[in-house]
């Protein structure tokens, strides 16, 4: 099976092209906490910044396959802008609250079994409580893989099976 890359910034790409071409004006919302994140820390509230990315706001942006880097003006001062693509949680329309949440990536962080055993640990060296926290992680991973999207303030992850009930997401949008 062909691996496929990280689908997150080429999705990223195509709303932020959808949103200009609405006439709206494309915010991304970040994890400020998340390694490398280089923002203005007095604008971070409860570990997570709204940046305006339009094309009035920033200059010189690169929305890249690994980050997102720019540099635009915190209460005047120039700043250079850089999030990891892991750390963007979201990308919204200002106007209206369209978009699209992202699932966190933590869980990229996080050695399953399988990896563990491939990287010449054995499985069976776990313990038993071990065992049941990886399972446990692994299927909170693959409950968090699918995209939520983001409309009028509301978040609807498709739905893997009929009784399962759509999520909502933490993130309020800041106007």
């Amino acid at each position: 099976m062909v691996e496929f890359s990280n689908n997150k910034p080429y999705l990223l790409r195509a709303l932020y092209e959808w949103i200009l071409d609405n006439q709206g004006t494309p915010h991304l919302i970040v994890n400020a906490d998340y390694p490398e994140v280089q923002v203005p820390r007095e604008h971070v509230s409860n570990g997570e910044i709204v940046l305006n990315i339009s094309p009035g706001a920033v200059q010189g942006l690169a929305l890249e396959n690994e980050e997102v880097s720019f540099n635009a003006r915190f209460s005047g001062v120039a700043r250079v802008i850089r999030v990891p693509m892991a750390s963007i949680l979201a990308i919204i329309a200002r106007e209206n609250s369209q978009g699209m949440a992202f699932p966190s990536e933590e869980s990229d962080l996080i050695l399953t079994a399988d990896e563990l055993a491939e990287d010449d640990l054995a499985a069976e060296e776990l313990t038993d409580e071990e065992a049941l926290l990886s399972k446990e992680l692994n299927r909170i991973a693959e409950d968090e893989s699918t995209p939520e999207l983001v409309s009028s303030n509301k978040t609807v992850k498709p739905e893997k099976k009929s009784n399962q009930k759509p999520k909502t997401s933490h993130l309020k949008v800041v106007k």
